[in-house]
């Protein structure tokens, strides 16, 4: 049956990329999704206190509104993680805003945080049923209080998903990514932090910081740091990049944050990264260019506790997953591990 979506997922390249996309979100809400079957045990595993299934989640930017994030658990994914999502609903940039780079198997987007607000995401979540599902915020394009609104999103949210993501590495949000340098950081994360602390602690749940792959040399040490430093769980690595691997297709070119393959070296590299600095003193989930079983190994191998992927789905379907999990799984114990976790950050 995968199969068959698969083959249904090759057909939406015939529609525009952000057509296509809505169409697949709409048809997983009705129930069209395909069912992943049950998990190996060797890929459960524990990431900062959240019990996974298996360790391939699905990363923000697919179920921006949160709707779709029952299906995709059912696909075969052991966490979801929706949004990102702004406190007042928002158009995002103008189109064409998304383009499908096939040639490269990448994409690139300008999409701008486009969302229907925390109302309408948070009702959704409401409702949810068993698995682990994150809440990515960010802030509106128009905020007079940038960091007002991930307190906003915090408080709104609280109780409501098992995790939290703390968007600040989109491109696409003209200045968001200056909250990444050491004291708009420590601001942003210090009133987050003081936030947490004020609210009922049944909802205290996970918070993770997502960050760009284009940080400069000493960013890295300073972000561990202060993620460590304000009680945060862990870092996400990485979101989409601005710079340009050499790239075939005509939409090359296109102004906005590119994923998919061509940001695989430099997401793993940043991984690494990221692990000499943390020491394990932090979580880290690898994000960027992950297609395989191949790639989620070697992103667990140099420090990730679970991974996530979005574009690959574009070109393979649905069936990825399961496919992932498979030869993750065979390469997990062809090397002796009897866990995910024994296989992290072992070089």
């Amino acid at each position: 049956m995968s199969a068959l979506h698969d083959l249904a997922a090759r057909a939406l390249h015939t529609l525009d990329p952000e057509e296509a996309h809505k169409l697949t979100v709409r048809a997983l809400a009705l129930g069209l999704g395909p069912r992943g079957g049950g998990d190996d045990p060797i890929l459960a595993t524990e990431v900062a206190g959240l019990a996974l299934p298996n360790c391939i989640g699905l990363a923000a930017g697919f179920d921006k509104n949160a709707e779709a994030f029952g299906p995709m658990l059912g696909a075969g994914f052991g966490f979801v993680e929706c949004g990102t999502v702004t406190p007042l609903p928002q158009a995002g940039n103008p189109r064409p805003r998304l383009f499908r780079l096939s040639e490269d198997r990448a994409v690139i987007n300008r999409m701008g945080f486009n969302n229907e607000g925390l109302e309408a995401f948070a009702a959704r979540l409401a409702r949810r049923g068993p698995g682990v599902v994150g809440a990515n915020i960010g802030a509106n394009k128009d905020a007079a209080d940038r960091i007002g609104d991930y307190v906003t999103g915090l408080k709104r949210l609280w109780g409501l998903a098992s995790y939290f993501t703390i968007n600040i590495s989109s491109p696409n949000t003209p200045g968001l990514r200056a909250l990444q340098t050491r004291a708009a950081l420590e601001e942003l994360l210090g009133r987050l932090a003081e936030t947490r602390d004020a609210l009922p602690a049944e909802g205290r749940v996970p918070m993770f910081l997502k960050v760009a792959p284009d940080l400069e040399d000493g960013e890295v040490e300073a972000i561990v740091e202060t993620v460590i430093a304000h009680g945060l769980s862990g870092i996400i690595v990485s979101n989409t990049t601005i710079s340009r691997p050499a790239l075939r297709s005509r939409h090359a070119g296109e102004a906005g944050g590119l994923s998919g393959a061509p940001l695989k070296p430099l997401a793993a590299e940043m991984m690494a990264r990221f692990h000499a600095a943390a020491g394990g003193r932090t979580a880290l989930i690898g994000a960027g260019g992950i297609e395989s079983g191949a790639d989620a190994y070697a992103r667990i191998r140099a420090g990730a506790s679970a991974v996530q992927l979005y574009s690959a789905l574009v070109f393979e379907g649905p069936g990825l997953v399961t496919r992932i999990k498979r030869d993750l799984a065979a390469r997990l114990r062809a090397d002796g591990f009897a866990s995910v976790a024994a296989a992290v950050g072992a070089g």
